[in-house]
């Protein structure tokens, strides 16, 4: 079963501003939820670029620590990027990032997840129980702290 996350989250700054903060591999750790124990395991430069791979640690779902590869597949500057996941917890992980801007000084940030659970029918029986409130938290956590970084 593929299940489909959006969020959209307008922030009190230029795209470029926006952009600026969300393309600097660095501020990852900072709009992660600290229980996830997120931790980076290769060198992050200034900005992203396509064919990108970034590898981490996390605790995604009950603690229980993961080893992660991103590939950053995509950019388009100021506009968008997408990262997939090469290996980690899930079967399939595509993340679109985008920025849109709604006047000067206002920025609309959309983001979509595609994303397949492992273990079939088991995994998409646990997926409404643990993995999608999970994803719901990282996500409202990052638009709280995004919101207080550009509030």
């Amino acid at each position: 079963m593929i299940h489909v996350l959006e969020t959209t989250q307008i922030i009190p700054v230029s795209t470029e501003r926006a952009w600026d903060f969300f393309s600097d591999p660095r501020n990852l750790s900072k709009i992660t939820p600290p229980e996830l124990d997120f931790t980076v395991l290769t060198a992050l430069p200034e900005r992203i670029y396509a064919g990108m791979m970034i590898e981490y640690r996390v605790r995604p779902l009950l603690g229980i620590p993961a080893r992660w590869l991103t590939e950053i597949t995509h950019v388009e500057p100021g506009k968008f990027f997408v990262d997939e996941q090469r290996i980690g917890p899930y079967k399939i992980w595509h993340h679109e990032h985008h920025f849109r801007p709604r006047g000067a000084d206002q920025t609309e940030i959309y983001d979509r997840v595609t994303y397949v659970l492992p273990f079939g029918p088991f995994g998409n029986l646990v997926h409404p129980i643990l993995v999608k409130p999970q994803l719901s938290k990282i996500f409202a956590y990052r638009e709280k702290v995004v919101g207080e970084l550009f509030g």
